[in-house]
């Protein structure tokens, strides 16, 4: 049985192989990582009476955002790897971490409201409304720039914005709802 390019060039391991693998692999644990802390989060905050809004666009932004990360699998995984954007990526982990240490235990992949809660205003809040939204927007960009793939960060890019569009939408109306000193879209506090 003849083996196709692609696979034959794995078994000649290459050092930007390895580091491609060794990325994308990182990237699918953190992110499966974190739907679990989400997971718990959300639980947590429901028992507590918190409402979730806008679950009928959840499954586009896990579509989304499972379809960027098995492209990248299928399009990247062999790929050389430029450097400074992989520092620029480290660079929004720390990011995301931040944003995830400040919100705690209400930090949800969903959109989950406490209501009567007050704002968190701390950490990245203190900055902007949406840092989370923002820092997976340059994520979904920088990553596959990173792998030299500019059009899959524009068109990734693009879908991201429209359903971010929604995502922030309904965050706002429904904090607009039950926190009524809150429609500026900020997370409310614990």
């Amino acid at each position: 049985m003849r083996l196709g390019p692609r696979i034959h060039g794995v078994l000649r391991v290459s050092g930007r192989v390895i580091l491609s693998i060794i990325v994308l692999a990182l990237v699918t644990a953190q992110r499966l990582g974190e739907l679990v802390l989400a997971s718990r989060n959300t639980r947590r905050l429901k028992s507590r009476g918190a409402i979730e809004i806008g679950a009928r666009h959840y499954p586009l932004l896990v579509i989304l955002h499972g379809a960027w990360l098995i492209g990248l699998w299928w399009l990247a995984w062999d790929s050389d790897i430029s450097l400074a954007w992989l520092a620029v990526f480290v660079v929004l982990q720390g990011l995301r971490v931040w944003v995830i240490a400040t919100l705690g235990g209400r930090w949800t992949t969903r959109i989950i409201i406490l209501p009567g809660a007050p704002l968190i205003r701390r950490g990245p809040y203190r900055f902007l409304s949406h840092p989370n939204y923002t820092v997976v927007a340059a994520e979904i960009a920088v990553l596959p720039l990173a792998f030299g793939l500019p059009i899959y960060a524009v068109v990734f890019s693009i879908l991201d914005a429209i359903v971010l569009f929604i995502r922030i939408r309904e965050e706002a109306r429904a904090l607009a709802t039950f926190n009524p000193s809150t429609a500026g879209g900020e997370i409310p506090d614990r």
